[in-house]
């Protein structure tokens, strides 16, 4: 194990592409990274399994680890709907000699980066525009307009905190995007501290 256990962390508001850039990541790279799996009180999507994508918990039993400080980081995404990132994942993960990615959302990224800025390299994922943003969500079939509506608002609010990031990576190209985030992950894990 390195003496300087390192973090990777992808953000990008969501529909951006960060899930693709993270699989792209952990396919070309498996002995140096692996997934930090969040914790989400929301419900799993249709290919979604626990203990792989989340670790889908209870409103109260992610409240209990909050008041336990079991998390690195939390938010509460959107009302009622809590992610984190538990320490025991991220010391699971570096106990095996790799570097956690984490796929968190922006407010979640920035709050690690702060706790780990010389540990961490953060990455921003934007979207070529928020029309084309708006559009993947239309495809992704799994929002209401109501939530699409929220999402993009989201959207437009974290775009405004990019700069705060390590890079910012358009993507606009997902195999440009992809390129582009494993060059950038590769170089930072070659640097010893």
């Amino acid at each position: 194990m390195s003496a300087i256990q390192k973090i990777i962390i992808i953000a990008a508001p969501s529909g951006a592409g960060k899930t693709s850039v993270v699989r792209h990541l952990l396919k070309v790279m498996p002995d140096q990274l692996a997934f930090s799996i969040s914790c989400a009180t929301r419900s799993p999507r249709n290919n979604e399994k626990d203990g792989v994508d989340y670790y889908f918990i209870s409103v109260d039993e992610f409240k209990d680890r909050i008041n336990r400080s079991e998390f690195v980081e939390w938010e509460m995404v959107y009302a009622g709907k809590y992610y984190g990132t538990l320490k025991s994942e991220m010391n699971r993960i570096w106990d095996t000699g790799r570097s956690p990615l984490l796929d968190v959302d922006v407010k979640g990224g920035l709050n690690i980066q702060s706790l780990y800025p010389k540990e961490s390299l953060s990455l921003f994922i934007e979207p070529p525009s928020l029309e084309e943003l708006d559009r993947r969500l239309q495809a992704r079939g799994t929002e209401t307009e109501e939530s699409r509506k929220s999402r993009l608002s989201k959207a437009a609010y974290e775009m405004t905190f990019k700069h705060k990031f390590d890079h910012i990576i358009i993507n606009d190209k997902l195999d440009r995007a992809c390129a582009v985030a494993e060059r950038l992950v590769r170089e930072f894990l070659s640097l010893t501290h």
